[in-house]
C-alpha cells in the first residue's frame, strides 16, 4: 500500500546538500553584507571560518585552512597545479571525480611520471600499491559511487611523497587520519549542507614546503597562485581570500559550524551520518531487490549512499520521478556516469527519521514500477 507518513524534509540531494535541521536563513549573522571582504569585520569573519574549521576538526599543530575558490572542484585543481611534477604521482580513481583528476594529471599536466590505478563503480584500486616515494592522489568518499577509503592504513607515516586527498563528502563526516593527509580539500554545500561556490584546502607543513621549495614548469593563473616570491601567501589562510567570496555564503557556513559545535563536534555529526546509514543498510538487508553499489560493507559510504536496484535503467528514471512527484525525495537518481540507480545523502544534515520514512515509500515505488 502506498505509505502515509513522508519525509518532512524530503531533500536528499547529493549536493548541494538539505540545509541543517532547524535552518533559517533570517537567523544568520548578516553584518558583513555590503561590507568589504578586506575590511577589518570581512577579514575577521573570513579568519573565523578558517579558524573554527580547525579548531572543530581538531588539525594537527602546523596545518592551514583557507578559503578558495571555484568550490572543491578549485581546491584540487590549484594543489594539482601547483605542487604535482616534483616526484612521480600515484593515481588512485573509482568514480567521476576521481577519473577527473587523472585526466587533468595525465591529459592537462602531461605528467610522464603518473602511475594509474582505477576500479569499476562499486569498487576500489588496490591502494596498496601506493609507493612513499610518490605522491599521491586520490578521493576518500566516491561521491558518485558510494565507495569510500575504509582506512588510512595503506597511508605510510614516513612517506616522502604529498597525500592530496579530494575528501569532499568525507569531512565532517568520517574520521580521518589527518597526520597522514597532507593536502585535503572540501566544499562547503556537502556535509555541512552549506551553499556553493567556496572551496576548502587544508595544507600540511609538508605541503607548505612544497610550495616554498617547488615551482612548476607550467604557468599558473592568478586564481591557483598559493606563494609569492617563493613564499606561501598566508592571508590566504588567515582571511585574506584570493578573489571576492559571497558573504552571505561565508555566515551560512559559520552557521553550520556553530550547529556541529552545539551537537558536540564532528563525532557527533559522524555519529548521526552513521545511523542514517544503518537504516538504508537494514532496510536493504531485508529485501532481494535493492543492493549497495559498493561491494563491501567496510567500503560503504555513510554520506553520499549509492543503492542498485533489479529495474532496467529506464525504470528506475521512472522510480526516481515518482518519488520526487510524491514528495517522498528528491534528487534522488544516481549521477550521470554511474549505474543506472539510487543516491541517497545520508550526511549530519539530515533526520535519521526522514531516511526511516522513505524506506517504505522505496519499496512502494520500486512497485509501481515493476507491475507496470
Amino acid at each position: 500500500m502506498k505509505p502515509v507518513a513522508r519525509p518532512a524534509n524530503p531533500n536528499f540531494s547529493s549536493g548541494p546538500c538539505s540545509k541543517r535541521p532547524g535552518y533559517n536563513v533570517s537567523n544568520l549573522s548578516l553584518e558583513t553584507l555590503g561590507r568589504s571582504h578586506r575590511s577589518a569585520l570581512g577579514k575577521n569573519v573570513l579568519g573565523r571560518a578558517c579558524a573554527d574549521t580547525a579548531e572543530l576538526l581538531g588539525l594537527p599543530e602546523g596545518y592551514l585552512v583557507g578559503v578558495v575558490p571555484a568550490s572543491d572542484t578549485g581546491a584540487v585543481e590549484m594543489a594539482l597545479w601547483s605542487m604535482l611534477g616534483a616526484r612521480p604521482v600515484d593515481v588512485f580513481a573509482w568514480e567521476s571525480f576521481g577519473k577527473g583528476w587523472l585526466v587533468d594529471i595525465t591529459q592537462q599536466l602531461k605528467l610522464e611520471n603518473a602511475r594509474i590505478f582505477t576500479a569499476d563503480y562499486g569498487e576500489l584500486p588496490d591502494l596498496s600499491e601506493a609507493d612513499s616515494s610518490h605522491d599521491i592522489v586520490f578521493t576518500w568518499n566516491g561521491t558518485t559511487s558510494g565507495v569510500k577509503v575504509p582506512n588510512g592504513d595503506w597511508i605510510s607515516p614516513d612517506r616522502e611523497g604529498l597525500t592530496i586527498c579530494d575528501a569532499t563528502s568525507a569531512v565532517f563526516a568520517i574520521d580521518l587520519p589527518w597526520e597522514k593527509l597532507d593536502v585535503v580539500t572540501y566544499s562547503w554545500q556537502k556535509v555541512l549542507g552549506g551553499e556553493g561556490a567556496h572551496g576548502m584546502l587544508i595544507l600540511s607543513p609538508r605541503a607548505v614546503e612544497r610550495l616554498e621549495s617547488y615551482t612548476p614548469p607550467w604557468p599558473l593563473p592568478k586564481i591557483f597562485r598559493l606563494t609569492k616570491g617563493g613564499k606561501l601567501i598566508e592571508g590566504i589562510f588567515k582571511g585574506a581570500t584570493i578573489n571576492t567570496p559571497s558573504m552571505l555564503c561565508v555566515a551560512d557556513y559559520l552557521d553550520a559550524l556553530d550547529w556541529v559545535r552545539g551537537m558536540g563536534g564532528v563525532d557527533a555529526a559522524i555519529a548521526r551520518s552513521e545511523r542514517n546509514l544503518a537504516v538504508i543498510e537494514n532496510f536493504v538487508a531485508a529485501r532481494d531487490w535493492i543492493h549497495f553499489l559498493a561491494r563491501e560493507p567496510g567500503q560503504r559510504s555513510n554520506t553520499s549512499v549509492c543503492l542498485t536496484v533489479d529495474l532496467e535503467a529506464e525504470q528506475v528514471k521512472a522510480m526516481v520521478s515518482l518519488l520526487d512527484a510524491e514528495g517522498a525525495a528528491h534528487d534522488v537518481g544516481a549521477y550521470r556516469d554511474a549505474p543506472a540507480g539510487l543516491r541517497i545523502w545520508c550526511g549530519a544534515t539530515v533526520e535519521e527519521d526522514d531516511v526511516r520514512k522513505l524506506m517504505p515509500w522505496l519499496e512502494w515505488a520500486y512497485t509501481q514500477v515493476k507491475g507496470k
